[in-house]
């Protein structure tokens, strides 16, 4: 009977709910927050100063400014009325990564041919949105601010943190 009595007991204890524990603090301090937006904000606009200029210089070339945040400019523009990739779409370019200064971070030969699925696969996202507006055949240049393509921490690699770079890209083919 005893040993009954004990394992209901057991039982009983050791379904019993627990009681989450509360913060030491229960406000939050919204300081931390507000300096680290201020402090994106003004890298932010530092980096489309940088890019602003570079435009200016290059005056053989127009530049349009997309509705997320980088520029773009066509080196081969195709006028016919071809498709454009559509979400799903398979598609295969070339590319090659340098900064704003043209140093070659990253040349086609080291990148290869890229096979991409539209809107499917992580990849640098102002390149996943800029391959949408481009015709197979097209070489379009991309100015890309570091929020756009590696963020803060860069790639680990050749691309450094806060780094805005510009990236070449021929369409070849859209499945």
């Amino acid at each position: 009977m005893k040993i009954r009595f004990l394992f209901f007991a057991i039982l009983c204890l050791g379904c019993a709910k627990e009681v989450p524990r509360r913060p030491i603090d229960p406000k939050p301090s919204t300081t931390l927050l507000s300096e680290t937006i201020s402090t994106s904000k003004a890298l932010n606009k530092i980096e489309e100063n940088k890019i602003i200029e570079l435009i200016k210089k290059d005056s053989l070339r127009i530049y349009q400014q997309s509705s997320y945040g980088f520029w773009y400019t066509y080196i081969n523009k195709i006028d016919k009325d071809l498709p454009t990739p559509q979400t799903g779409n398979e598609v295969s370019f070339e590319y090659e990564i340098t900064d704003l200064n043209n140093t070659v971070l990253y040349s086609k030969e080291e990148l290869g041919i890229k096979n991409y699925t539209i809107d499917k696969e992580d990849f640098i996202t102002a390149i996943q949105k800029g391959i949408k507006l481009m015709k197979i055949g097209e070489t379009v240049t991309f100015v890309i601010p570091s929020y756009s393509a590696y963020g803060i921490t860069g790639d680990g690699n050749k691309i450094g943190m806060n780094q805005s770079i510009k990236s070449t890209i021929t369409l070849l083919t859209i499945k």
